[in-house]
């Protein structure tokens, strides 16, 4: 009988440490992030109240080495929007395939998530000039060497998030993506991509450095867009920032003292006019931004994030209504 007992105990507990380990590697995981601001223009002496975003994920493991991910933006500036939508596959350690929806591999700001970003406002290489996502396949692999490099290339349709249903073309779009850290606290990121709005041609090329010695953050991209036959003029964007992190390890974990310059000469994101001319979709202009964030928990978890921005265009510009000096104050949490 103790004999019985004792098989019947070893197995339920091999049984329950199977179970855990399922657990550990195949139970979904949802996540999220609300960014809910308040902006005042101090020239026009106006303010709004706003949910920049509101998104939920779930993500997860079906087998070992197939994972997965589908994310939506309830609030993305007042839309629903479906964002990842991805299958992945890990035959390698260090090596990934995907297929699906998701952010293609280009630049460095860009491809931030919302809670990761620093300032409460995107830069204009982040927002406009290389703000991609799209539906297509896409491999990345880490060279596990004494200074890594992790390359990702893909092929994408072109289409955007919405126009998949009819959409066929006999020209695909690519994105490649090369990082290497010489050393621990230093990044360099060359990256390259086509795009086709209204099947009109366009190329752009970016580069990158980001630096973090203790506890300083000093980053710099610069990217450029190439208009085939001339069918724009071509593009040029920067973005650089400097942080400083001090931790209080209170009520607020830690306190950032940030400032960016960035800048985007006149640009085209491919919309057509009546005689399918590319038109002026944003003018070139200058913005400087000092900010303080105060994080309530561990890095991009909870965060205030107080923000200050000054425009800088030339005469008879074209000035959109959000784009002009302004006070922002966002709550941005992440679970």
């Amino acid at each position: 009988m103790m004999t019985v007992v004792a098989m019947w105990t070893s197995a339920a507990a091999q049984l329950k440490i199977k179970l855990a380990d399922v657990d550990t590697i195949y139970h979904p995981s949802i996540s999220g992030t609300v960014r809910g601001k308040f902006e005042y223009q101090t020239e026009e002496r106006e303010s709004r109240f706003m949910v920049r975003n509101a998104r939920l994920a779930v993500s997860g493991n079906v087998v070992k080495m197939v994972s997965y991910k589908a994310e939506i933006d309830l609030c993305d500036e007042g839309s629903i929007k479906m964002l990842d939508a991805y299958v992945r596959v890990s035959p390698l350690k260090n090596g990934r395939f995907t297929i699906g929806q998701f952010r293609v591999p280009f630049t460095i700001d860009a491809h931030r998530s919302p809670h990761t970003q620093y300032f409460a406002n995107r830069s204009f290489i982040a927002k406009q000039a290389g703000n991609i996502r799209d539906v297509g396949a896409a491999i990345g692999y880490t060279f596990p060497l004494a200074m890594p490099i992790t390359i990702e290339a893909g092929i994408f349709n072109g289409s955007g998030l919405t126009g998949q249903k009819d959409y066929w073309t006999n020209r695909v779009n690519y994105s490649a993506k090369l990082q290497f850290k010489p050393l621990s606290d230093i990044a360099i990121v060359l990256s390259t991509q086509s795009i086709s709005p209204n099947k009109k041609p366009v190329y752009m090329h970016d580069a990158g450095v980001s630096l973090t010695p203790g506890r300083w953050l000093l980053e710099a991209e610069y990217l450029y867009k190439h208009y085939k036959n001339n069918a724009f003029k071509d593009a040029h964007a920067v973005n650089a920032m400097v942080g400083y992190f001090i931790p209080v390890n209170k009520a607020v974990r830690t306190i950032s003292l940030l400032g960016r310059y960035d800048m985007l000469t006149d640009h085209s994101n491919g919309t057509l006019d009546e005689n399918g001319n590319m038109t002026l979709t944003d003018s070139k202009r200058h913005r400087a931004t000092a900010g303080v964030t105060l994080s309530l928990g561990s890095k991009f978890q909870s965060d205030i994030r107080v923000n200050f921005e000054k425009y800088f265009y030339p005469d008879n510009a074209m000035v959109k209504p959000s784009e002009k000096d302004k006070l922002v104050v966002e709550f941005m949490v992440h679970f």
